[in-house]
């Protein structure tokens, strides 16, 4: 737990830099959040669990309160999977989509994250038994809710689809369902943004993973991201190069299988990953605030320079 002295001088850094930098995303709400998402309350978020619920119900009132428009029931693409680990059936899995409309193109943006995590397991050396998943993943789903909110007020060029997913950590489920039950053409996505483990790295670092496949891409996100804090970095994205490579890691997976582009924004693995103390007290609400107005800037760059066709 973060002392209350901390806490204040840690959000007051985040202030401060949010207001330097002159992003549009509500820094303050972003961090309340990831905060409520990495909750106790909500169990660790595995899904079909309670908690999983109470996290589906709350991107739905987020999409709902902007007045997104949607594709699927009150937002809700229900999906079923069979996980073979534990030779379970998963019923009513549930991804929570909106949809933004461009002004000029047809060629669609899809920006996805999981909100699930693996809900509660054995007790930690504290007693703690609850995995709440703050890097892994409230981190990405809080900042898909922000840029949902920024694009409602500034139109993109592209179309925006934003995929709060279900089932990641049970083989990418969520993002797979998605795109056996996507509302367009699959040959009109343009591109998949993909956000998993974004708010905290010793070293300052952000990694772009995906332009090994797409050379194209890596322009773009190196102007977007010159002088930036944190640092972008590229690679993880080479072949046979084993557990390094990235590609098949998180949603842009079932992307990449089928032949669609895609960047994938993550840190590398720290000491809390899959463990109870993932948890809001541990991030670095500094570099999250900082990480999560890149990802933005290089969102709005390639909106602005990819293809309208």
């Amino acid at each position: 737990m973060v002392s209350p002295t901390k806490s204040v001088l840690s959000f007051l850094f985040v202030f401060i830099i949010g207001f330097a930098s002159g992003q549009s995303i509500d820094d303050q709400k972003l961090l309340q959040t990831i905060e409520y998402l990495s909750s106790d309350k909500l169990e660790g978020r595995k899904t079909l669990s309670e908690g999983n619920k109470e996290a589906q119900e709350f991107i739905r009132e987020e999409f709902k309160s902007l007045d997104l428009s949607t594709h699927y029931a009150k937002y809700f693409q229900k999906f079923t999977f069979e996980n073979r680990r534990e030779r379970q059936k998963y019923e009513d899995a549930t991804n929570v989509v909106a949809f933004i409309p461009g002004k000029d193109s047809r060629k669609i943006i899809v920006i996805t994250a999981h909100y699930d995590h693996v809900g509660i397991g054995r007790k930690n050396s504290s007693g703690d038994s609850i995995y709440n998943g703050a890097d892994d993943n409230a981190s990405g789903t809080a900042a898909l809710l922000a840029f949902a909110a920024y694009f409602k007020e500034n139109q993109p060029k592209h179309p925006i689809i934003f995929a709060a997913l279900d089932g990641e950590e049970m083989g990418l489920q969520g993002a797979k369902a998605l795109l056996n039950d996507f509302p367009f053409p699959i040959e009109d996505i343009l591109i998949n943004i993909n956000m998993d483990m974004i708010s905290r790295n010793e070293n300052g670092e952000l990694y772009a993973s995906g332009t090994y496949y797409n050379p194209y891409l890596k322009p773009i996100l190196e102007n977007a991201s010159k002088g930036s804090n944190p640092v972008l970095k590229f690679g993880h994205d080479e072949p046979n190069t084993g557990r390094d490579n990235w590609t098949q890691s998180s949603d842009h997976g079932p992307f990449f299988d089928q032949k669609i582009p895609h960047i994938y924004f993550g840190v590398e693995d720290h000491d809390d990953y899959h463990k109870p103390s993932d948890e809001f007290g541990n991030i670095d609400q500094a570099f999250y605030v900082n990480a999560t107005n890149l990802i933005l800037k290089c969102i709005l760059a390639l909106d602005a320079e990819l293809p309208k066709e």
